[in-house]
């Protein structure tokens, strides 16, 4: 098996949906992650061997969205492109796909990473209303095109409304989240400290240069104004303002709010990998080392954002290790519900030998080593993109502070998780 090494990464600024990018598809967002990409690196596009981008929310004119997003970007037509799709996971899932083909020898230059774009979701007609659509595409003369028009009533032109809901159990993962944090005794005001938390650290890694290094601008005619910065951050977050906002999922008794939720958001992100080999061969200095990693399914009916513990402990088992031997850990924050009761359930023994078969808790996560850039809750979370800035930002971070090891983890829809293990170079 190859040694795959991460050269660099890129990514948009994360915007709020329905704010800058609204005009944008979704392949536009991909161009510039991959673009920004090439220009970092000098990586020549003649010689990656294959784009591999997950997405969420497909856009029908663009179901191969990585193959328009590497044309956008400079990569020749001649290298094969491909989208892949695991819900939160997908850029996760298109960055370990890259790595079997470099470790398996069938490739040595890959991009991978993820898009998505909430703002330019696909808003459907009613079911009948697309049937009566779809047999309309045989109407021939005027007198057909009068008795098709004949049958349409106002009711078939509302649409659907485009709804996050786990379609097995039809709860929108903020009602799951709720359902866990209460199962998990998680406090509300634990949950709003801990988004506090986020969005402070965020606001601190924007003004060190951190989260702009991993950025590539982005210009947007017709004003060509510069964007640099991520726009869901809010470095004034206090325990005082967020603990004023109401429940947003669960009414009457829940403790999840739009604050210690990650909110909609348009981004794409892209990472160079390559053998060791190659990248020796070329010249380029890689950041780390992709050591191991991991995918898990789980229940969902009450598990569906305990991914992180199920694939954090099965990846820290094989590898014969502990949050000890770590030195830089970062988790997707889809909510802050749901990054305590991962965190909580890692540290129980009776977690631990009722669902992970193991005789005692993983271990306590030191918080001095979690997310210290802050996480989606502030910095924004397109579905399909995160796992590539996760894995930039714990590349970065390792290198920043002078660690050696270093994970990466996160939730998914449909019940979830992948965990990855890096090894700083």
């Amino acid at each position: 098996m190859k040694k795959v090494v991460i050269i660099d990464g890129s990514r948009t600024p994360f915007l709020r949906s329905g704010t800058e990018y609204m005009d944008l598809l979704s392949y536009q967002l991909g161009g510039f992650a991959i673009k920004g990409l090439l220009n970092k690196t000098g990586i020549d596009p003649k010689l990656v061997d294959g784009v591999v981008m997950g997405n969420v929310i497909s856009n029908v004119k663009t179901p191969n969205v990585a193959r328009e997003a590497a044309l956008t970007a400079g990569i020749p037509n001649t290298v094969p492109c491909r989208t892949v799709s695991q819900a939160c996971i997908s850029a996760n899932r298109a960055i370990s796909d890259a790595c079997l083909e470099i470790m398996t020898g069938r490739s040595d230059i890959m991009i991978a990473g993820g898009i998505d774009h909430t703002s330019d979701s696909p808003i459907q007609f009613p079911r009948k209303m697309r049937k009566k659509l779809f047999k309309a595409q045989r109407l021939k003369t005027m007198g057909d095109n009068l008795k098709f028009i004949s049958t349409l009533r106002p009711s078939d032109f509302f649409p659907e409304r485009p709804a996050v809901a786990e379609y097995t159990t039809d709860r929108v993962m903020g009602q799951d989240c709720d359902i866990m944090a209460a199962r998990f005794e998680i406090s509300r005001a634990d949950q709003d400290a801990f988004a506090v938390r986020s969005h402070q650290l965020a606001a601190k890694a924007h003004e060190a240069g951190h989260l702009p290094e991993e950025m590539v601008e982005v210009s947007l005619p017709p004003k060509f104004k510069i964007i640099n910065r991520d726009n869901g951050v809010r470095g004034d977050s206090t325990l005082e303002k967020v603990a004023k906002l109401r429940p947003a999922f669960d009414r009457k008794f829940g403790t999840l709010t739009a604050a210690n939720s990650s909110f909609l958001t348009d981004g794409a992100s892209a990472v160079l990998l390559m053998s060791e080999e190659k990248a020796k061969e070329l010249g380029f200095s890689p950041k780390a080392e992709v050591v191991d990693f991991e995918f898990t399914g789980q229940r969902l009916e009450d598990e569906l954002l305990l991914g992180p513990t199920y694939a954090v402990a099965a990846l820290l088992e094989r590898n014969k290790m502990s949050f000890e031997d770590l030195d830089v850990i970062e988790f997707h924050e889809a909510f802050a519900g749901q990054i305590l009761s991962n965190l909580k359930a890692l540290a129980s023994d009776d977690f631990a030998k009722k669902n992970l078969g193991r005789n005692k808790a993983v271990g306590v996560v030191p918080m001095e080593k979690f997310n210290l850039w802050g996480g989606s809750l502030s910095i924004g979370h397109p579905f399909g993109a995160t796992g590539g800035r996760l894995l930039t930002t714990t590349c970065n971070r390792l290198q920043k502070e002078n660690g050696t090891y270093g994970i990466l983890a996160a939730c998914a829809a449909g019940a979830h998780g992948h965990a990855m293990l890096l090894k700083k170079l």
